[in-house]
C-alpha cells in the first residue's frame, strides 16, 4: 500500500502534463476523472471505470488493486509494470517492518486456516479450466486478422480484464467460474457483450461472430479513395455522424496530444479537395442510436508523408 500511494502521486503528476489537475489525486472530482479516463485510453490503451477509482483512489482502503490495473497504471507512469515500478521506487525500511510486526501474526494463523480447510474440501473446490474464444467476421466468415480486438473480462467484484487477442484474432480465459462475460471492442468491428454459461460443459474454444462497424469502415477507406461527387460523399458522411459528435485526433508525437474536430469541420477536412485528412485509421467509435457521436481516430504517417 506504501508504493501504491506513491504510484498514485505518479499518475496526478504524469495528467499535470497534458491537464491543470490537482497533484493530490484523492481531490479529483468528475472532470479530473474523465481527464484520466481519456488520457489513459490514448497514451496506453487502458480503461478504468468512475466507480474503480472511487473505490481504489479516494477511498481508504487496504487492498490493492487487480495487478493488469497496477501494471496499467505504471505503464501510463512511465514504467514497464509493477514490478518495475516498486524496483525504482523507495518505501523505507521502517515502514516496511512496523507493517510486517503488526501483521505477521494474524497471517500465520491464517495460512493455516487455509490450508486446513483446502485440504478437507479439496476434492470439492471448482478447478480452473481454459477456454479459447476465436472471432471471425459474421460476413465473410474468416478470422479476424487484420483489425486489433480487445478483450474487457468482467468479474464480480472485481476491476475489469483488459487483453488483446492474438494475431489470430484469438485469446483465452483460465477461470473456475460457472458464467463467462466479457465485452469485445475492435476499431472496425460493432461492439459486444458475450456471456456463457460453462459450469459442466465439456467446452474447450469457441468460435465467435463479430458485425462489421460499418461507419467507421466507410470513414476509413473514405479517408484513402478518390472522390468525383464530393457533395455526395458529405450528405454520406453527414448521415453517419450526430449533429453534436465529438471526434478526436490522437497525434503519437509525443507533443501534440490530441485534436478536437465537430461534424462541421470534421466533413470539411475529409471532403475538401487537398484532402487534408488522409488514410484515417480509426481507433474507437461509440454510437448515440444508430449514428456516431464519438469517434478517435489518428493519420498514418508513412503513407502521409
Amino acid at each position: 500500500m506504501k508504493y501504491f500511494k506513491i504510484l498514485k502521486k505518479e499518475v496526478a503528476k504524469t495528467l499535470q502534463q497534458n491537464f491543470s489537475v490537482d497533484l493530490v489525486i484523492e481531490n479529483w472530482k468528475r472532470q479530473e476523472i474523465l481527464y484520466l479516463q481519456d488520457d489513459l485510453l490514448d497514451k496506453v490503451n487502458g480503461r478504468i471505470s468512475e466507480k474503480w477509482f472511487y473505490t481504489h483512489i479516494k477511498t481508504e482502503t487496504t487492498k490493492l488493486p487487480r495487478i493488469d490495473m497496477l501494471n496499467i497504471l505504471c505503464e501510463y507512469s512511465g514504467y514497464q509494470n509493477w514490478n518495475d515500478f516498486k524496483s525504482k521506487s523507495t518505501v523505507t525500511d521502517e515502514e516496511v517492518v512496523t507493517t510486517s510486526k503488526k501483521k505477521k501474526p494474524l497471517v500465520i494463523v491464517v495460512i493455516l486456516l487455509m490450508l486446513a480447510i483446502v485440504f478437507v474440501g479439496y476434492q470439492f473446490i471448482p478447478q480452473n479450466k481454459t477456454y479459447k474464444f476465436c472471432f471471425v467476421d459474421a460476413n465473410l466468415k474468416a478470422p479476424i486478422k487484420n483489425s486489433p480486438i480487445w478483450v474487457v473480462v468482467l468479474k464480480q467484484n472485481e476491476s475489469p480484464m483488459i487483453t488483446k487477442c492474438d494475431s489470430n484474432g484469438c485469446f483465452s480465459l483460465i477461470t473456475k467460474e460457472e458464467q463467462i462475460q466479457f465485452v469485445v471492442r475492435s476499431p472496425y468491428y460493432k461492439t459486444d457483450t458475450i456471456t456463457r454459461i460453462v459450469h459442466n460443459k465439456e467446452m474447450n474454444e469457441e468460435q465467435i461472430q463479430l458485425k462489421t462497424n460499418d461507419y467507421a469502415l466507410m470513414i476509413h477507406l473514405y479517408s484513402k479513395s478518390k472522390v468525383t461527387n464530393w457533395r455526395k460523399r458529405r450528405k454520406q458522411l453527414s448521415l453517419m455522424l450526430t449533429d453534436d459528435a465529438r471526434i478526436y485526433q490522437v497525434y503519437d508525437d509525443g507533443k501534440t496530444g490530441m485534436e478536437l474536430y465537430n461534424k462541421t469541420d470534421f466533413i470539411n477536412k475529409l471532403t475538401t479537395p487537398t484532402r487534408s485528412l488522409k488514410n484515417i485509421e480509426i481507433i474507437e467509435t461509440i454510437y448515440t442510436g444508430d449514428q456516431i457521436s464519438t469517434l478517435r481516430f489518428k493519420q498514418n504517417k508513412e503513407e502521409n508523408g
